[in-house]
């Protein structure tokens, strides 16, 4: 998936930037768009913080984002980095095996063509904690809902950040020497900026996760909808998962007659297979396969193929936040 942290660095010689310096992006992706954030920094006390958008065209694994807005800087700022200017940045996703994921490309400034070079890898840590953590962390368990995307997306919209607007403070001194003029109104604008970004990080977050169902109350809630019906014959039957269509991390669990038999089922082009003795099983069974998540392309689909016997059939089952599909297996009468 592209949705995750991203770390590395942008190289180049030109205007601010005079050497390179390391860039951390988190994103994350919401139908046919992005969203996160990028941190460029020397460290984790000396950064620039942007909200980012953009785009990934899965026809040519192209990737595009850009800085829209500077949310949040360090105090001290000593890097060599564009400062305030926002970037626009185009990259290659390239998996090359092994579990690596990179993002090869170029970056430039909004008002400058000098192009940059940009190398960055999927990593699992973060040396920065913020509100897309949480939603990163479990994006194929429930989060990649596109309405909780755009609640984090509006929390990290902070105004300019505290930390600036914290200097003009130092003014404090001379103005308890006057007590009739107690200006006390430069510290209230601070106060709110704060009080903002405390929520920011927890409250909303845990406001959408908190009705999160387990998969037994999604089971028993969702409306079932038999698929198709297939014949059990012989000692036992196979039956093969796979996701139906581009794989965008559906996830789902299966029930046998009403009880959880398998979950956490990652669908990919690769066959999740699960084997069934005939002789276990009633005259009339029904097994259904409920949705833990949507993947990044809804509605979860799976491409399921059952050997019966030496014979094949085959169905699409698919599952959504309001309906499960229901397979039912029956035994002939002899």
């Amino acid at each position: 998936m592209i949705t995750g942290v991203w770390k590395g660095k942008i190289s180049g010689n030109g205007g601010l930037l005079k050497s390179q310096y390391k860039l951390e992006l988190k994103l994350v992706q919401n139908g046919d768009s992005l969203t996160g954030t990028s941190y460029y920094y020397a460290s984790p006390n000396n950064y620039y913080r942007f909200k980012i958008k953009g785009y990934f065209n899965t026809d040519n694994s192209t990737v595009v984002w850009w800085d829209e807005d500077m949310i949040e800087h360090s105090t001290n700022n000593k890097l060599l980095t564009p400062n305030n200017d926002a970037m626009i940045n185009e990259a290659d996703f390239n998996c090359p095996g092994g579990g690596k994921m990179m993002l090869d490309g170029t970056a430039k400034k909004k008002e400058d063509d000098k192009q940059f070079t940009l190398h960055l890898d999927k990593t699992d840590g973060s040396n920065f904690k913020d509100e897309w953590d949480w939603l990163i962390d479990n994006y194929t368990y429930g989060a990649n809902d596109p309405y909780i995307i755009d609640s984090i997306s509006n929390i990290a919209s902070a105004p300019v950040p505290e930390k600036e607007a914290a200097q003009p403070v130092t003014i404090n001194k001379p103005v308890k020497e006057k007590k009739p003029v107690i200006k006390t109104t430069p510290a209230a604008p601070k106060k709110e900026t704060i009080t903002k970004r405390e929520p920011t990080v927890i409250a909303p977050v845990k406001k959408d996760t908190a009705p999160v169902l387990t998969i037994e109350e999604k089971f028993q809630k969702r409306e079932k909808k038999i698929t198709t019906e297939i014949p059990l014959v012989g000692d036992s039957i196979e039956l093969r998962f796979y996701d139906n269509a581009e794989i965008d991390g559906d996830s789902i669990s299966l029930f046998l007659n009403d009880k959880l038999v398998f979950e956490h089922i990652r669908l990919t082009d690769q066959p999740y297979t699960i084997k069934l003795a005939v002789k276990d099983l009633s005259d009339n069974n029904e097994l259904t396969m409920v949705a833990e998540n949507l993947g990044t392309i809804p509605p979860n689909t799976s491409y399921m193929l059952a050997i019966v016997n030496n014979q094949r059939y085959e169905a699409v089952l698919t599952s959504t936040e309001g309906s499960s599909a229901v397979v039912r297996f029956r035994k002939k009468s002899p």
